[in-house]
């Protein structure tokens, strides 16, 4: 059972305090109450308030050094803070928000005022703890399945530093363990590695470095593990606050691989950081230019769109391969590469041979224009 919204009064007028504690608690609120800033202080420290009511002049600690200590704590600057003074003038109101007060009201309060701004404030604290709340299962969530990958990832690296054939399996094995919630990741994996193989030769970027890139490539999307399934799975467009939360996946992904000096996962985090900067600059999550973005990330983009186009989504149906080839050369200059964009293009048919070789299912194709392709972008 949830507990009922406290509200703190803190006033040295006995009076004061009584009138406006009998209108809350008419509404339901559960009350404390404090004749000084000091005592309200205390209260703080050892209850959970939702809201606190201020009076400006009080002998012990005025409600303006009581509104600074408290939104310089940091177990307390998210609580609400309304100033309820005598004192009309700009300058008080000036000083208290200047202290870090929410709001403020004039004394004595008018009932229906007193109830819609602490009706407001006591949502807008709902929100705060909410988001902690959440932020704090996020942290730990990441952090736990981070350690497990962690150790699996240094497991790997001292059991198989050559990273062959069979190295190659594993990964995808290890990879998927993040993407699988999002996506058809059986042979995605196979599929965009292979691609951005197949790019790196053709740019002519040394074996040991193509090689290099087939290993690494599949371990882009890793930081996923760190998004909740109600936004990896979500069939329409990211809410603001869901896409931000999307973005994070680079920056754990990041997380998750740095802290090595192995030239595997260096190369790895490389490409989990910055697979989804843009060749204009629009990209995530630092908004890196042309060849600000590290080659195997611009690399890794091509080749992953291309596969996410030609693939079906959870918000999307797969796209025929000669309009997913012309989204990629609609993208040239500002979303890829354009030399990356054109080497692409002109090995079309070993592409074509890959995505046949690893393929599961037929492709089945949409016509509802633009969007998916858009929606592939985003995430």
């Amino acid at each position: 059972m949830s507990r009922p919204e406290t509200i703190l009064v803190t006033d040295d007028d006995p009076r004061i305090r009584e009138t406006i504690t009998e209108m809350l608690n008419l509404e339901g609120y559960r009350t404390l109450q404090a004749e000084s800033g000091a005592q309200a202080l205390d209260i703080l420290a050892c209850d959970e308030v939702d809201v606190v009511l201020l009076d400006i002049n009080m002998e012990v600690m005025d409600g303006l050094e009581t509104t600074r200590r408290i939104k310089s704590d940091p177990s307390l600057r998210n609580i609400p803070v309304v100033i309820v003074s005598g004192m009309d003038d700009s300058e008080s109101r000036i000083a208290a928000l200047q202290m870090g007060a929410d709001d403020f009201l004039n004394k004595p309060p008018h009932l229906a005022e007193l109830k819609a701004r602490v009706r407001s404030l006591v949502k807008v604290k709902a929100y705060h703890d909410y988001m902690l709340n959440y932020q704090k299962k996020l942290e730990d969530t990441v952090g736990e399945r981070t350690r497990e990958l962690r150790n699996t990832l240094e497991e790997l690296a001292l059991a198989n530093r050559k990273l062959k054939t069979s190295s190659l399996s594993t990964i995808y094995c290890l990879s998927r363990a993040a993407e699988y919630r999002d996506e058809d990741t059986s042979t995605h994996l196979q599929r965009m590695s292979h691609y951005s193989a197949t790019l790196a030769e053709k740019t002519g970027i040394p074996e040991a470095d193509r090689e290099m890139l087939l290993y690494t490539t599949p371990m882009h999307d890793i930081g996923k593990i760190g998004i909740p399934d109600s936004i990896l799975r979500k069939t329409g467009k990211l809410l603001p606050r869901e896409w931000l939360l999307m973005q994070e996946h680079t920056i754990i992904g990041a997380k998750i691989l740095e802290g090595s000096s192995d030239e595997f996962l260096v190369k790895a985090r490389t490409i989990a950081l910055t697979h989804h900067e843009k060749w204009d600059g629009t990209g995530y999550p630092r908004g890196l230019k042309g060849e600000e973005i590290p080659v195997e990330g611009r690399i890794t983009a091509v080749a992953d769109v291309f596969d996410a186009l030609t693939t079906k989504r959870p918000y999307k149906d797969a796209f025929p391969t000669d309009r997913a080839f012309r989204i990629i050369l609609e993208g040239r200059g500002f979303h890829f590469d354009p030399a990356l964009v054109d080497a692409f293009l002109s090995v079309k048919d070993e592409i074509l041979r890959t995505k046949e070789r690893f393929s599961e299912v037929p492709d089945i194709f949409d016509e509802r224009g633009e969007t998916g392709a858009k929606l592939h972008a985003d995430r």
